[in-house]
This record gives C-alpha cells, structure tokens and sequence, in this order.
C-alpha cells in the first residue's frame, strides 16, 4: 500500500488524529495511519480518507494493524463493516522480547 498524499484535507485529519507528529510522518505510514483513524476519525473523516483506498487496502491495515493503537469496539466495528467479519480475529498483540 502507498503512502498517502499531503492534501489540505487529510493533513488537518492527520494533526487531529495522530496529534504527536507532523501530517507528512503519519500520512507516510497508511498503515499505521489507518489503525489511528479507525479509532480516532470521525465519519466525515473517513469519507475524505477511504477517497484514496481500496477495500482491500483496508483490509490489509486491518491484518497487519501495530498493536495498542486500536480499541477493541473499533477493531469489532472495522473488522464487520470493511472485511466482513464476526466474530472479528483476535486483536495484535504487543510482544516483548
């Protein structure tokens, strides 16, 4: 997956959603970007970002999501809504080395 583009919209959406760094860092990572607006975006939001995804792509954030970022309502809800899923798989898990 690629990352995303720098616009206006999704740049206000990024310093709101991943608050800690600048738009250009998250936006970089869709992945982890994704996992930060599956449970922070609200729906407008996600309607300016899924301009740019593809279900699949979804999914993919979804299957490799890093671990700690999204609350199991949103990774229930995420899981039903975009691949379909319930019960949705168990959630990442931080491992310790």
């Amino acid at each position: 997956m690629k990352a995303f583009p720098v616009t206006d919209d999704l740049a206000k959406i990024a310093r709101r959603i991943v608050w800690f760094e600048p738009p250009e860092l998250s936006l970089s990572d869709p992945v982890r970007f994704l996992a930060y607006a599956m449970a922070r975006a609200t729906a407008e939001d996600m309607a300016k970002i899924r301009q740019y995804i593809s279900d699949r792509d979804f999914i993919v954030a979804l299957d490799t999501a890093p671990p700690g970022i999204i609350d199991p309502r949103s990774w229930s809800y995420w899981n039903l809504v975009v691949a379909g899923r319930q019960p949705a798989p168990p959630m990442p898990v931080r491992r310790f080395a």
